[in-house]
C-alpha cells in the first residue's frame, strides 16, 4: 500500500516547493515594495512621486527576481544535466560496473547485499537510466526545474505581492491616513503569506507570522524614517 501512494507523495512534495517559491516571493514583494513607498512617503506628501517610486520599484525587483531566478536555476539545471548525460554515458560503456554501484547504493541506504542486487536487477529491467538517476543522483529526469516557469513564477509572485502597497497607496488621498493605511495593509497581507509559508512547510504558524511581520514591519519604519530625515535635511 505504502508503494502505491509514493509517486502521488514526491509529486506533492515538488508542488509545495513550487508553493513555498511563490510565497516567498510574495513576500519579498510586499516588503520591498512598501518599504520603497513608505521611505518616499517619509520624504515627501506628494502622492504622485510617492506611486511612481512605488511602481518603479516594484517593475525593477520583479524583473531582478525573475532574472536572479532565471539565472540561478539555470545553472542547476545545467549542473544536473551534465551528471545525468555522464550517468548514461557510464550506462552505456561499463554496464557492469554501474550495476555494482546501483547495488551499493541501496545497501547504503541499510538493505542487505542480497536484497540490493535482486532490487538493482529488477529495476535495471525496468529503466536502468531512471533507476540509477534517483539512486545515485536523487535526481528524476521527467521532474528537473525549467528556469523559464522558475523565472515566470517569480516574476508573478513577486508582482502580486508588491502590487498590495501599491493599491493601499492610490485608495488613501490624505498623507498620514494614507502612510497608516499602507502600513496597516502590509501587515495584513504579511500575515497572510506567513500563514500560508507555515502551512506548506507544516511549521509554526504563530511563529511564521509573527517573525514576517516583524521583520516587515522593521523595514517599514526604517525606511519611512530615514526619508523622512534625508528629505527634511535635503529641502
Amino acid at each position: 500500500m505504502a508503494d502505491a501512494h509514493e509517486p502521488t507523495i514526491k509529486m506533492s512534495n515538488a508542488n509545495l516547493n513550487r508553493l513555498r517559491a511563490a510565497v516567498l516571493g510574495a513576500n519579498d514583494g510586499i516588503v520591498s515594495v512598501s518599504s520603497i513607498i513608505l521611505g518616499v512617503a517619509g520624504a515627501t506628501n506628494n502622492r504622485g512621486a510617492i506611486f511612481t517610486a512605488g511602481m518603479a520599484g516594484l517593475v525593477a525587483g520583479a524583473l531582478s527576481m525573475a532574472v536572479g531566478e532565471y539565472v540561478s536555476v539555470g545553472s542547476q539545471r545545467d549542473t544536473e544535466d551534465a551528471y545525468i548525460a555522464v550517468e548514461k554515458k557510464r550506462l552505456r560503456t561499463n554496464p557492469e560496473a554501474e550495476f555494482e554501484a546501483l547495488a551499493a547504493a541501496y545497501e547504503a541506504k541499510g538493505m542487505t547485499a542480497k536484497t540490493a542486487h535482486l532490487v538493482a536487477t529488477e529495476l535495471t529491467a525496468s529503466d536502468p537510466i531512471k533507476a540509477h538517476i534517483d539512486a545515485e543522483l536523487n535526481l528524476d529526469e521527467d521532474d528537473l526545474n525549467s528556469p523559464t516557469q522558475a523565472a515566470l513564477a517569480s516574476l508573478v509572485a513577486f508582482t502580486a505581492g508588491g502590487i498590495i502597497p501599491l493599491l493601499a497607496v492610490l485608495s488613501v488621498a490624505e498623507h498620514t491616513n494614507r502612510v497608516f493605511v499602507t502600513f496597516g495593509a502590509v501587515l495584513i497581507a504579511l500575515t497572510i503569506t506567513g500563514y500560508l509559508s507555515a502551512t506548506v512547510a507544516k511549521s509554526s504558524r504563530r511563529r511564521a507570522i509573527i517573525r514576517v511581520v516583524i521583520g516587515g514591519a522593521l523595514a517599514m519604519t526604517l525606511t519611512y524614517l530615514i526619508g523622512r530625515a534625508f528629505g527634511t535635511a535635503i529641502s
